[in-house]
C-alpha cells in the first residue's frame, strides 16, 4: 500500500470528525453553513479526486525527479535545511499554479470545481477536481531541484502540505492576530472563495499568505463586505463530475461558435472569462449580479431521498476504501473498471438530488456495469462474495427509480396547489 493511500486512512475519519464538529457548532450558534446537498455533493468530489489520484490517472509535463537528477547544481547535507528548503519551494508552486488555474482560460476548468460550492465550510476543501490529469507543477519546483532537494522528500511532504489547506475552509474562526501576517488563515481563505469585486481572485497562497503579499494578490478581509460564495457562472449542479467538464464545455462551445480561426483557438490561452466578441453578442451567458442577497442553487428534495443519497455516499465511501485495499492485488484494468463503477454511482446518487432523469440512465448503466464484473469475476467482487454487492444494486437500481417518480409526483402537486 502506497504512503499516499495510507494517510488517506488516517486523514479521511479526522477530517470528516472536523467536518462533524463544525456542524455541531454551527447549530449551536445558529450559523447555518451546510445544507445536505451541497455536503453530499462536496464529499462526493473528494472521493473521485481520491480515486483519481490512488489509480495513478495522471500525466506530468515534466517529472521532479527527472529535473533534479538532470539539474542539480548543489546538495545540502542539513536534513532540516531540506525540509525546510522542500515546503518553501512546495508552497511557492502551489501559489503559482493555483494563481494560474484562476487566471488562465483552460486551467480554470481544473480549479472550477474547488470553487463551485456556494456554502463556504470545511467539506467544500473536499471538491478536488478530476480534470487537472495534466501536471505542470514541477516547473515552479526547479529552485528545489538545483539545490538538490531529493524528490522523496517531496513524495512525504505532498500530502501533509495537501491536508494542512484543509482546515482554513471554514466561517466559524475569526481572526487569529499574528497569524494572519504569516500563513494562510480563515478569514484570508474566506477572501479567496468570494466572488464580491473586492475580493475576487485574490489570497492564493496555500500555506504562507507571503507570496500574495510579495507579489501584489493580497487582500484583507474586510468588516463592511461580507463573502459571496461560488462562481459567477453558477454550476448548478450537485453532481460532482459535470461540474468538473462544465466550464471545458462552455469553451468547446464557444470555440465552436467563433467565426474566426485565431478566436478557436485563443479563447483556450486568455484571461478566464475571456469570451470572443461575435460569441459574447450572440450568446451571452449568465453571470450572475453580486449585489443583494445571493439566491444559491437549489432542489426540492424529499427527506427520504437525502436519506438515500447520504446511505449512497457511505457505500460509495466503503467501495473506495475496498478498492485501496485490493488494490496491488488485481489487474490494473480490474482497478480501473471498479474506479469507473464508483464514479457512476456518484454520478446516479448527485444527478437524483439534481432531480434529473439522467439518474435513471446512470443507474441502470451502474447496475449493468456492477452486473458485468461480477460476471467477470466468477461472481465474485475483488476477494469477497458477490452476493452483498449484487443486493446492493438490486435495490439502489429500484430505490433510484421509485424516489426519482416519487418526487416528480410531489413536484407536480406542488405546482398544482399554487
Amino acid at each position: 500500500m502506497s504512503y499516499y493511500i495510507k494517510t488517506l486512512f488516517y486523514a479521511i475519519p479526522i477530517f470528516a470528525f472536523l467536518i462533524f464538529v463544525e456542524a455541531v457548532v454551527a447549530s449551536i450558534k445558529g450559523i447555518k453553513i451546510n445544507r445536505s446537498a451541497d455536503v453530499i455533493s462536496s464529499l462526493s468530489s473528494g472521493i473521485t479526486n481520491t480515486i483519481r489520484d490512488a489509480i495513478k490517472f495522471t500525466f506530468a509535463l515534466i517529472t521532479y525527479s527527472w529535473l533534479v537528477e538532470n539539474i542539480a547544481l548543489y546538495k545540502f547535507e542539513s536534513y532540516w535545511l531540506i525540509i525546510i528548503m522542500a515546503f518553501l519551494v512546495k508552497d511557492f508552486s502551489g501559489y503559482w499554479v493555483h494563481r494560474l488555474n484562476h487566471r488562465v482560460n483552460v486551467l480554470w476548468n481544473r480549479h472550477f470545481i474547488h470553487h463551485s460550492s456556494e456554502d463556504f465550510n470545511l467539506s467544500c476543501a473536499l471538491r478536488q477536481s478530476i480534470s487537472n490529469t495534466i501536471k505542470f507543477s514541477a516547473i515552479f519546483m526547479i529552485p528545489g531541484a538545483l539545490l538538490g532537494v531529493p524528490a522523496s522528500v517531496f513524495a512525504v511532504l505532498g500530502p501533509i502540505h495537501l491536508f494542512m489547506q484543509l482546515w482554513y475552509h471554514t466561517q466559524l474562526i475569526g481572526n487569529l492576530g499574528l497569524l494572519e501576517y504569516v500563513f494562510v488563515t480563515p478569514s484570508h481563505h474566506r477572501v479567496h472563495h468570494a466572488i464580491n469585486d473586492e475580493y475576487i481572485d485574490k489570497n492564493y497562497g496555500q500555506i504562507l499568505i507571503i507570496w500574495d503579499k510579495i507579489f501584489g494578490t493580497f487582500q484583507q478581509e474586510l468588516e463592511t463586505v461580507s463573502p459571496i460564495y461560488g462562481t459567477l457562472n453558477q454550476a448548478k449542479t450537485w453532481n460532482p463530475i459535470i461540474i468538473n467538464y462544465k466550464y471545458f464545455f462552455q469553451l468547446l462551445r464557444d470555440a465552436w461558435r467563433a467565426q474566426k480561426s485565431i478566436d478557436k483557438v485563443k479563447i483556450w490561452f486568455m484571461p478566464t472569462g475571456w469570451r470572443p466578441k461575435d460569441v459574447l453578442e450572440n450568446y451571452p451567458n449568465n453571470k450572475i449580479k453580486v449585489s443583494g442577497e445571493q439566491i444559491k442553487y437549489n432542489t426540492d428534495n424529499s427527506h427520504s431521498l437525502i436519506m438515500f443519497c447520504w446511505a449512497q455516499l457511505i457505500f460509495a465511501l466503503v467501495f473506495m476504501f475496498h478498492l485501496f485495499l485490493v488494490l496491488h492485488q488485481s489487474a490494473p484494468f480490474l482497478n480501473y473498471l471498479y474506479a469507473i463503477f464508483i464514479f457512476l454511482n456518484i454520478f446516479s446518487y448527485t444527478s437524483l438530488l439534481d432531480n434529473s432523469k439522467i439518474s435513471l440512465y446512470a443507474e441502470t448503466l451502474k447496475f449493468l456495469f456492477g452486473i458485468g464484473i461480477l460476471q467477470l469475476q466468477s461472481f465474485t467482487w475483488f476477494n469477497i462474495h458477490g452476493m452483498p454487492v449484487l443486493l446492493f444494486l438490486i435495490i439502489s437500481l429500484f430505490a433510484t427509480i421509485f424516489l426519482y417518480l416519487n418526487n416528480q409526483k410531489s413536484a407536480k402537486l406542488t405546482l398544482v396547489n399554487k
